[in-house]
């Protein structure tokens, strides 16, 4: 996070200079801020999720509820998506103000124990504040890229003359090269960020649950129906918030993606259980 903060203030300041660093250094402030406060409404509104009580999903809220007992944490807000393809995911700023929620084809296709194991995931996240920490990387990574498109831009057409280097600034091909490169190094944080958490929320959630191969299987079986139906809705640049990829994956596209490969987690997983 720290790197990517600095990835984001060097942009500023190979445009600007001094106050182009002070000016980035302010957006990158309010960015995180807006993520911290305002994460868990976004998400969810993106995916039109409802919140249930414990007499609309009695089940459910009794799982989630006997969960955050174990993981001695307060009681998340339960949102199911109208959906069919099976997934869940936690969002919110710390466990005080978790939402864990799940689709509605996570229902109808997995049975209660995976159910139970996927949301011990969930909660592992709530936990670990991995909702906060996966928002704002991917807020951090989404400006340094949208600022370096702008760099490119402003030097095509003459809005930076690449000769304040007596106040700060970069350089003409300084910028260049930096808009170039400070994107894919974000993208890279961004994605190394986003699996390392989800293994460690594997391993975590099932000790919340205390059913490692269940959670197995529900990767097994949600990873396969979502190759087969990709999620209709949504954007994939919030596909790291899943316990699996959501979005349909090429072969080049599994090598940059939010989650590790389903095997390794299954295979981790099954080495837990053993």
């Amino acid at each position: 996070m720290a790197v990517l903060t600095v990835l984001f203030i060097l942009i500023g300041s190979a445009i600007g200079g001094q106050n182009g660093l002070f000016i980035a250094f302010f957006m990158a402030a309010l960015m995180n801020f807006g993520s911290y406060w305002f994460s868990d409404k976004i998400v969810l509104a993106m995916y039109k999720a409802e919140e249930v009580n414990p007499n609309e999903a009695p089940e459910l809220y009794r799982i989630v509820e006997r969960l955050a007992q174990r993981a001695n944490l307060p009681m998340p807000r339960v949102y199911i998506v109208p959906v069919e393809v099976p997934n869940a995911f936690a969002t919110g700023r710390n466990p005080k103000h978790a939402v864990v929620a799940v689709t509605q084809g996570m229902l109808s296709t997995l049975s209660m124990d995976e159910i139970e194991a996927v949301l011990g995931h969930e909660m592992a996240h709530v936990k670990n504040r991995d909702t906060l920490l996966s928002t704002v990387a991917a807020t951090m990574a989404g400006a340094i890229t949208m600022l370096a498109t702008m760099a490119r831009w402003a030097v095509m057409f003459g809005g930076l003359r690449g000769d304040d280097d007596e106040e700060g600034g970069g350089g003409i091909l300084g910028i260049i090269i930096l808009s170039i490169l400070a994107p894919i190094a974000a993208l890279l944080l961004q994605l190394a960020i986003s699996r390392a958490r989800e293994y460690v929320a594997d391993r975590d959630g099932a000790v919340i649950s205390g059913e490692p191969l269940f959670l197995a299987d529900a990767l097994r079986k949600m990873d396969a129906i979502a190759h087969q139906r990709p999620l209709a809705i949504g954007s994939p640049s919030v596909s790291n918030m899943f316990i699996v990829n959501p979005f349909s994956s090429g072969a080049i596209a599994s090598l940059l993606g939010t989650h590790p490969p389903i095997q390794k987690r299954i295979e981790r997983l099954e080495a837990m259980a053993r």
